[in-house]
């Protein structure tokens, strides 16, 4: 492995090529909102650093751009964990930034970006704060400038909460997309920026009474989400209603007239755990969509059913979410039926159904049912078949080795059509982007469309990531019949020996991908994912093994089907 990494260097390496010169290593953040306000424009930071560049007399070794991302957390970044991953190498000599905050505004995680640069030698830079960690002078006021940011941040962060409280107070609606009403920005006499205002959208509206009134007549949240998907009606963001999104509406107080805030204790967490069970409720500056009386026979229906959960854990069913519709491709949740017997005694009997037809009913998928007991057992049987097989390992590396000796074709395939969905996801924030800069929408709406986008971005780039890597290494990298074997024989001990069923679950749903069903309702494909996680995981700590164990090299996905 050292050889390895030397011979890399060296291929990577132009001090060879240029004499004592310092490689740098150029790295430029901006998240949308900071470019619609401040102006820190990437190709500003970019310009400069160059010419820092040129009069330390650096070589630009590569430049790492984040767009529209934001500093608060250092993973969803590529170009940061792509330069962290070069810096293994000794790639380059320091990092040059513009300010400070780019890096990071959370003092923790530039402690430990710092800490990871140094262990390589690459020194730190930042243009505006003038400051470098090659020195102790400089380590003390980078130290000193990272509290101050992070300080800044959690002020900023405070008084635009204490903000919003005080208008949600005054009855004012605080911004985010809510279905029966549009957000409108109206002027302020006490603000300079405009204010947002909710106005009834009629047509959304009628929904929303729909919904209520269906609810008090005696029907229940999958009831009523089945009955509006199959009447045509749609959610704000035009998709099927679902259970959640019924009884969310039904929740909301916002439809009759009043505006309700503090719902979450702390801003940074959203666990279910840190909602608060009694927000603070006053009345609003809006028109109510709902009578008071509806709303009061809503809550009092809701309270009543509250004490007789309908939802069962399904932690003893292994399969759910791993196990995909055949129709739809959602993920499989746990349904029950029950038959009566001949004696009149009942039997329940379990299946896994489509989570899409279970969450929003038959206009949008079919139960697609498949027996847990069946399910579940034929997994386990294939699994064991193939830890105790060696003949088939070996022909499954052989096959997944030859296919990397093709070429980059399927990865380059990949990495195009992810490519292109991210640029679609860029399109449409440049576009809400410029919305707000006519301002059409608010800034509080301009932040809520963003989210779901940057959501949706985040996901993509955990995905393209790994492929990046692969390709800048000549593809995925082989594997060897040991580890394949090792993994599988240390799974089923592990599930074996696991103490709860939750366990169990954990352990199917880290090493399977998916798993697919075909028509006639018999599992068709296990999908066994192998990647840097599930190979630790499943190896003997301290134990020989192949290139695939090793910490330097980049992510993978390597998939095997069954």
């Amino acid at each position: 492995m050292q050889n390895h990494a030397m011979n890399l260097f060296d291929q990577l390496d132009p001090m060879s090529q240029a004499g004592t010169q310092k490689r740098a290593a150029i790295y430029a953040r901006v998240s949308t909102t900071e470019q619609a306000e401040e102006g820190y424009s990437i190709d500003e930071q970019v310009r400069v650093l160059r010419e820092m560049c040129e009069r330390e007399g650096y070589i630009v070794y590569k430049e790492y751009v984040d767009r529209g991302i934001s500093g608060k957390d250092i993973k969803g970044r590529p170009a940061l964990q792509q330069l962290l991953y070069d810096a293994q190498y000794k790639s380059f000599d320091v990092v040059l930034v513009w300010k400070m905050n780019r890096l990071s505004r959370k003092l923790n995680d530039l402690m430990s970006i710092i800490e990871k640069l140094k262990t390589k030698n690459i020194a730190f830079r930042s243009y505006t704060e003038r400051y470098e960690t090659e020195s102790p002078s400089g380590k003390l006021l980078f130290h000193m400038m990272g509290a101050i940011a992070e300080f800044e941040r959690d002020n900023i962060s405070q008084n635009v909460k204490m903000g919003m409280i005080a208008r949600a107070k005054e009855g004012s609606w605080n911004g985010g997309q809510v279905l029966g009403y549009d957000v409108v920005s109206v002027p302020s006499d006490n603000r300079k920026r405009k204010t947002s205002k909710l106005v009834i959208n009629e047509k959304e509206a009628q929904t929303v009474r729909k919904i209520f009134n269906l609810y008090i007549q005696g029907n229940g949240y999958k009831s009523i989400a089945n009955r509006l998907n199959k009447e045509g009606y749609r959610t704000k963001k035009n998709k099927a209603f679902s259970i959640n999104g019924v009884k969310t509406i039904l929740s909301n107080p916002i439809y009759a007239g009043y505006i309700r805030y503090n719902v979450r204790r702390d801003w940074n967490e959203k666990r279910r755990n840190n909602i608060n069970p009694n927000p603070v409720i006053v009345k609003g500056q809006h028109e109510p969509i709902i009578t008071e009386e509806i709303w009061e026979k809503a809550k009092n229906i809701m309270k009543n059913r509250s004490g007789k959960p309908n939802r069962i854990h399904s932690g003893e069913f292994p399969l759910t979410g791993i196990l995909k519709c055949p129709v739809c491709g959602a993920g499989m949740v746990l349904g029950r039926t029950t038959n009566r017997n001949k004696d009149g005694t009942k039997r329940v009997l379990e299946y896994y159904v489509c989570g899409a037809w279970k969450n929003k009913g038959t206009a949008v998928c079919h139960s697609n049912s498949v027996r847990t007991d069946y399910a579940d057992k034929y997994v386990l049987q294939k699994l064991a078949e193939l830890a105790n097989n060696d003949v088939l390992i070996q022909r499954i590396v052989e096959n997944i080795n030859r296919k990397n000796k093709d070429g980059l074709t399927p990865l380059q395939q990949e990495y195009e059509t992810l490519k292109k969905s991210l640029s679609t996801i860029q399109t449409k924030k440049d576009k809400v982007l410029g919305l707000y800069e006519d301002g059409v929408i608010t800034k509080d709406d301009l932040v809520s469309r963003l989210s779901s986008l940057n959501d949706e971005k985040e996901r993509l780039e955990e995905r393209l990531t790994p492929i990046e890597e692969q390709m800048v290494q000549g593809g995925i990298p082989n594997i060897n019949f040991r580890v394949v074997k090792q993994v599988m024989q240390n799974f089923m001990t592990a599930y074996k020996e696991a103490l709860t069923q939750e366990q169990r679950k954990q352990l199917l749903h880290l090493l399977i991908h998916q798993i697919t069903i075909s028509e006639n309702r018999k599992i068709d494909t296990i999908q066994i994912q192998l990647n840097k996680e599930v190979v630790k995981h499943f190896t003997i700590k301290g134990e020989e093994s192949s290139s695939t164990m090793d910490e330097l090299s980049p992510p993978f996905s390597i998939f095997i089907n069954l």
